[in-house]
């Protein structure tokens, strides 16, 4: 049976919201997955450093930042 074109133009319209709706789920889920990756580069990057001498424990935010991103790539590769 075919649609009427206001039928039609009522699913073309729920399409799009529904499109918008998963695209904002994704970016909202790729937010928390950064965010996870920062949280977890920081931590083993802390625990790492407590093996190390005193003197040279730094851990700077761009060593959090290399790391995320790393941790992020494999994840999504």
């Amino acid at each position: 049976m075919a649609l009427t074109p206001e039928q039609q133009a009522q699913v073309d319209v729920h399409a799009a919201i529904e499109n918008i709706r998963i695209a904002g789920q994704a970016a909202a889920e790729a937010r928390r997955e950064r965010l996870e990756a920062v949280r977890l580069a920081k931590e083993v990057l802390i625990e790492n450093a407590r093996s190390k001498a005193v003197d040279s424990r730094d851990v700077t935010a761009v060593d959090i930042t290399v790391f995320a991103n790393t941790l992020v790539a494999y994840v999504s590769a």
